[in-house]
């Protein structure tokens, strides 16, 4: 009994066995825990960015419902454009819950270079758009006559069906449970490197929104006419902006793929290759709706005054397609490169020439509305040149992306 005693206070750990104890436990602990891929870590930021694009498009809709008929009736002086304004808002707020859901597919897809989905999207989003349009604008086929009002509910809907489209294509055409779609909680961390470059892209984004609003709120001065052929030629560029968007985008992701694996030689050839590309889908649509542009505009408007009036606007508007192609291409790519903060400054600088231009020509010398509309060649010819000369000889080569 002595004996075995005696050996159990040999085999006792003193402090010093247990503090090592401690820290091999420590370590055989650490050794469990896996370190996340890249592809683990990117599928972890695009589930913390669903989480929080909805709650921004949240907060946007709140803040259109509670704020949106203050501000219209502040800015705006007649009264039927206040009221049709708020009336357009009151439906196109719910949109945001689509739009931003989309934006995170587009960026799921542009990040894995699956770009051609993109494409396909925009034009079944662009086609619903314009039969939505058309049934609820002008009530056709038993729908209710809705005008402009329609016009919100068509763009809601088609970003909607867009939504809807990108979540069927990613279940049944993607591997997506490799993917590893889910929400674990916030990485801080994680946030803290994301936001470093998204929030100047946001400031770019609200500055470039910015600059539209007051462009419209110039011309709303010129009339009630100039403004309703605006609107309309305005719808017109939105769809051919698409395929330019699509592009830009696809640009800035192959951009950040080639610096970061080295190949830093290859990105001017790109972005040359991208807006050729680009071209060749954009040119055709444009000279297609030069060529027709009563039934073009007809589209918006049954109003054939409107529509001849609004003629001349389309014609300089198509023309602003061709820097509009190259600036966006080359603009997107400087924030390819991880510079976000000086897209944001090109933005800036050129928005501010832009207002100050059209501002200009609508106080100033009164200009005709086709006139207002060169304010967009100076808008991209600003931004085309500004981007083309830091990707030339900008000091970006040597970022690690």
């Amino acid at each position: 009994m002595a004996k075995a005693k005696n050996s159990e206070k040999a085999i006792k750990p003193n402090i010093f066995m247990r503090i090592g104890l401690f820290i091999k436990q420590i370590i055989d602990e650490l050794r469990k825990v896996v370190t996340p891929t890249s592809k683990e870590l990117f599928f972890w930021s695009l589930a913390v960015f669903i989480f929080v694009l909805l709650l921004m498009a949240l907060v946007l809709f709140i803040l259109s419902k509670v704020f949106a008929a203050r501000i219209m009736g502040a800015l705006i002086e007649a009264p039927d454009v206040r009221e049709a304004a708020v009336r357009y808002l009151d439906y196109r707020v719910y949109g945001f819950f689509f739009a931003y859901v989309g934006s995170m597919f587009r960026a799921f897809y542009v990040g894995t270079t699956r770009t051609r989905i993109l494409t396909i999207n925009s034009i079944v989003m662009v086609l619903t758009n314009v039969v939505l349009n058309y049934l609820l604008i002008f009530g056709k086929f038993g729908f209710p006559e809705m005008g402009i009002a329609g016009a919100a509910i068509a763009s809601s809907i088609s970003e909607g069906v867009s939504a809807l489209f990108y979540i069927l294509y990613t279940r049944y055409r993607t591997d997506w449970r490799r993917y590893k779609f889910r929400f674990t909680g916030f990485d801080f961390s994680l946030q803290k490197q994301i936001l470093s470059l998204s929030v100047w892209v946001m400031i770019q984004q609200g500055v470039a929104f910015l600059a539209w609003f007051l462009f419209f709120l110039c011309i709303e001065h010129l009339g009630k006419r100039d403004l309703a052929a605006t609107n309309i030629v305005r719808a017109v560029s939105s769809l051919i902006f698409m395929f330019i968007n699509a592009f830009a985008s696809t640009a800035s992701s192959l951009v950040s793929n080639l610096l970061g694996a080295g190949y830093a030689e290859q990105i001017m050839p790109l972005c040359r290759k991208m807006i050729r590309l680009c071209f060749c889908f954009v040119l055709p649509l444009c000279i297609l709706a030069a060529a027709i542009p009563y039934w073009t505009l007809r589209i918006y408007t049954d109003d054939v005054s409107l529509i001849e009036y609004a003629i001349p606007s389309l014609w300089v508007m198509l023309t602003t397609n061709i820097p509009c192609t190259a600036a966006f291409i080359y603009q997107f790519s400087v924030s390819g490169t991880g510079n976000t903060r000086t897209a944001l400054t090109i933005v800036a600088c050129t928005s501010i020439v832009y207002v100050a231009y059209t501002a200009l020509l609508v106080y100033g010398l009164h200009a005709d509305v086709a006139l207002c509309w060169t304010a967009d060649h100076v808008y991209y010819g600003c931004t085309l040149t500004a981007s083309y000369l830091y990707m030339r000889y900008g000091n970006w080569r040597a970022r690690k992306i």
